[in-house]
């Protein structure tokens, strides 16, 4: 199974298909988790890609796994990534 990209192999093919160097591409990423992180509360979309989202999750009951016992987990807020329509027909192929 291939392994996933890092970082920085991402910013050297991304620099190498736009002709734009490794730092302005670095700079670009940087800008673009800023923004997300002050946008998610509104909700953060990327185009073709997704939605960055914040949810409430319900408190619960959950159980240990080694123990079987019943344990309480509080409720909390999260943030989730829904995948757009088009990447999930790019990727997964249409229905």
């Amino acid at each position: 199974m291939a392994k996933m990209m890092s970082k920085s192999q991402t910013i050297k093919h991304l620099s190498e298909k736009t002709e734009l160097s490794k730092k302005q591409v670095q700079e670009l990423f940087d800008e673009l988790f800023s923004l997300a992180t002050k946008e998610v509360k509104n909700g953060f979309v990327l185009p073709g890609f997704g939605k960055l989202v914040l949810a409430n999750r319900k408190a619960r009951i959950g159980r240990n796994p080694q123990t079987g016992e019943p344990i309480k987990i509080p409720a909390k807020r999260v943030c989730k990534f829904r995948l757009a329509k088009q990447m999930k027909d790019a990727v997964l192929g249409k229905k």
